[in-house]
């Protein structure tokens, strides 16, 4: 497999990253109000990454068509 069929496979999976902190976020703070901040941890970690894949991301495309439309409407 070359480079480029790497990058176009990598390309074609859609994930939103940020949605693992969210979930390691909330995971400490349940884990903190229940007195088991591992287990928090555990699942905060688990239910963000299946958020992650769930929650599709905004691809860069769509996101540059969003600002020229706000600088554009103002």
């Amino acid at each position: 497999m070359t480079n480029d069929d790497k990058q176009k496979n990598n390309e074609d999976k859609s994930y939103n990253p940020s949605m693992i902190a969210y979930g390691l976020c909330l995971g400490v703070a349940f884990g903190a109000a229940f007195d088991n901040v591992g287990l928090g941890i555990a699942f905060g970690l688990c239910f963000g990454a299946g958020l992650a894949y769930t929650i599709p991301s905004k691809s860069k495309d769509e996101n540059s068509a969003e600002t020229t439309e706000e600088s554009s409407g103002s």
